[in-house]
């Protein structure tokens, strides 16, 4: 009897598990193969053999190959792609997890109106990235907004008609425009969290006259250990991936339409793609490095969590 039960929930499973090997893992596998085939023509499926060189160019220990087109691509990968990608998420996801949990505490202890702020800050996470992108163009354009508060008129948006921002300044806009779109969301975890830590613990505190800043060491940051571990997990791969803000915000992969300065990896890989499928092969080797980054530090992150992670 438990061997036709088992059957009969194989048969229920198949739809899922056949959509899932076609659309998941054949294309991570053939992604993985192609990485490591040479001179790769995707509409007829032949190339040159195997080869460890895609990886060695995009790594900048080899040349990129002269009698193929797109060297000042393919050069900015290492250049700049991987650069920006590391420093757009070491720079987003610790500011914006500190600061989506000091919001939860604070939206957390009012009482009135509660449910309403914690819509108000959800909102801007149901609006599309590429919308809140040109808002923020508007705002931070040489006449925008910004620079009206301000009283400067620093290009932080290349525009026609104005000079072209500095790298710095370019990158700071960006930061923040993906610091403000990712807070919703860590916001309405932590305060998940909050809302089932038992107040027995904080009543106990305050009999003893605990400072509120141990209180939220001691009691409040232990409890929510797990979704910050899930929070911060999460924010690391959607930094390694992020390409939206980018292209919503500037509508190009650099300060100028000349250069390759805000690039990141998934643009890069899109880049490649668009190529024709010409340089499909170094799409999927920049795919592959993606993947081995976001899961070293996956496993990091988990490894950290043993002895930090209270459940």
């Amino acid at each position: 009897m438990e061997n036709k039960n088992n059957f009969k929930g194989w048969i229920y499973l198949m739809p899922a598990i056949i959509l899932i090997a076609l659309f998941t893992l054949y294309p991570l596998i053939n992604t993985f193969l192609i990485s490591f085939l040479q001179d790769y023509k995707y509409a007829t499926g032949s190339s040159s053999g195997f080869t460890f060189d895609n990886y060695a160019v995009l790594l900048g220990i080899k040349e990129f190959p002269d009698y193929l087109t797109g060297k000042g691509q393919i050069d900015a990968f290492f250049q700049y792609a991987l650069p920006n990608t590391l420093l757009i998420t070491f720079i987003t996801v610790p500011i914006s997890i500190v600061l989506a949990l000091i919001i939860a505490v604070a939206l957390n202890s009012i009482k009135k109106l509660r449910t309403l702020f914690q819509t108000i800050f959800f909102t801007p996470y149901v609006t599309n990235i590429i919308a809140v992108g040109m808002v923020f163009g508007v705002l931070f354009s040489q006449t925008g907004l910004i620079n009206e508060i301000l009283g400067t008129s620093i290009s932080f948006i290349p525009n026609q008609g104005s000079e072209a921002p500095t790298y710095f300044h370019a990158m700071l806009v960006l930061c923040i425009e993906i610091i403000w779109y990712e807070l919703p969301f860590k916001i309405l975890v932590f305060i998940g969290g909050l809302q089932s830590i038992d107040r027995q613990y904080y009543d106990a505190a305050r009999i003893d006259a605990t400072p509120k800043i141990k209180r939220f060491l001691h009691i409040t940051v232990p409890f929510l250990s797990p979704q910050i571990l899930y929070v911060s997990i999460t924010s690391f791969i959607d930094g390694f991936k992020e390409y939206q803000a980018i292209a919503g915000l500037f509508n190009s992969r650099g300060t100028t339409s000349l250069n390759y300065n805000l690039y990141t990896c998934v643009y890069f890989i899109y880049d490649q793609i668009q190529t024709g499928g010409q340089n499909i092969n170094y799409a999927c080797a920049a795919a592959v490095i993606l993947f081995v980054i976001i899961l070293l530090f996956t496993l990091l992150q988990l490894y950290v969590s043993k002895k930090r992670v209270y459940y």
